[in-house]
């Protein structure tokens, strides 16, 4: 079920989980004619232009169509689609501004004078842009990912920002996409959000795509553990980040595949972990389960 934002009480829709897998079998034109971005843009004028023009813009949705083709239909491996590009945006942005409400200040505020709608729509973009570079290839997606998205971004912020803002846009767009590697050493917050956001796209949708074609691994099974992520106010620390699975194996996502993401992010004093088994049978043996990092 979608939910609400919590402040506007917009609704963010998330796109059904077999979604990915039906585009792979459409044409070029029926598949682009499908995708829709949602991200609540509140007062936010230059993100509802961006968004606007993101949902208008042919050449994106083929690079995104591009993309899950070479991920689902050729690699097998998880959805690199629209819909992976909805889910990150709308949890990077959640990231983004509930942080915000706790006084954590965006880098671009801090270190260029800008605006919080400015840290907004860096992670936009980023989020957007993050992995059109699978179009290309899965090897080292995210430098192909660098080449494909400087002059697109221009493209999308034209009449937004000038000059020398449009190129500090830019960069920290560019920055952003590059940390979101495995590797990655994010030097900014909004790098740091949306390196955390992409991990956290691991609710059953995504992560279900080597699970169905029969590669039963502890990859494969944490991964189809994993039932849902919500992100709320933390006890600890502005950031909760509650995660449901439906048996123990799922901790392994966390355990291994989050915290390394998360380490280096440059959130860790920001947010806090839990996860819990939503099943009867496992309660006794985990209740709970918090990640130390």
């Amino acid at each position: 079920m979608a939910e609400l934002d919590p402040e506007t009480e917009e609704r963010i829709e998330e796109p059904v989980s077999k979604e990915a897998e039906r585009e792979a079998l459409l044409t070029p034109a029926q598949a682009i004619e499908r995708m829709r971005i949602n991200v609540p843009p509140r007062a936010n004028k230059k993100l509802r232009v961006l968004v606007e023009r993101v949902n208008t813009d042919a050449q994106l949705k083929a690079w995104w169509h591009v993309a899950n083709i070479n991920a689902v239909k050729r690699l097998e491996i998880n959805d690199h689609s629209w819909v992976h590009i909805q889910i990150v945006a709308n949890i990077a942005m959640k990231l983004l501004r509930q942080l915000a409400k706790n006084d954590v200040e965006p880098s671009v505020v801090r270190d260029y004078g800008m605006s919080q709608d400015d840290a907004e729509v860096v992670v936009a973009l980023a989020a957007f842009l993050h992995c059109v570079g699978m179009a290309v290839h899965r090897d080292g997606h995210e430098d192909w990912s660098l080449f494909l998205a400087e002059p697109k971004m221009r493209e999308l912020l034209d009449g937004l920002y000038d000059e020398p803002d449009l190129t500090v846009i830019a960069s920290e767009v560019l920055q952003a996409i590059t940390s979101h590697r495995q590797d990655g050493r994010p030097l900014t917050l909004e790098a740091g959000i949306v390196r955390v956001a992409d991990a956290l796209d691991m609710a059953e949708g995504r992560s279900r795509i080597p699970f169905q074609h029969g590669r039963v691994s502890i990859h494969s099974l944490s991964a189809a553990a994993i039932e849902g992520v919500e992100i709320k106010d933390g006890e600890t620390a502005p950031v909760l980040i509650a995660i449901t699975m439906n048996n123990s194996s799922g901790i392994y996502q966390v355990d291994e595949l989050l915290k390394a993401k998360l380490r280096g992010s440059g959130l860790e004093p920001y947010v806090e972990v839990v996860a819990h088994i939503d099943t009867e049978a496992e309660k006794k043996l985990i209740p709970l389960y918090r990640l130390e990092l």
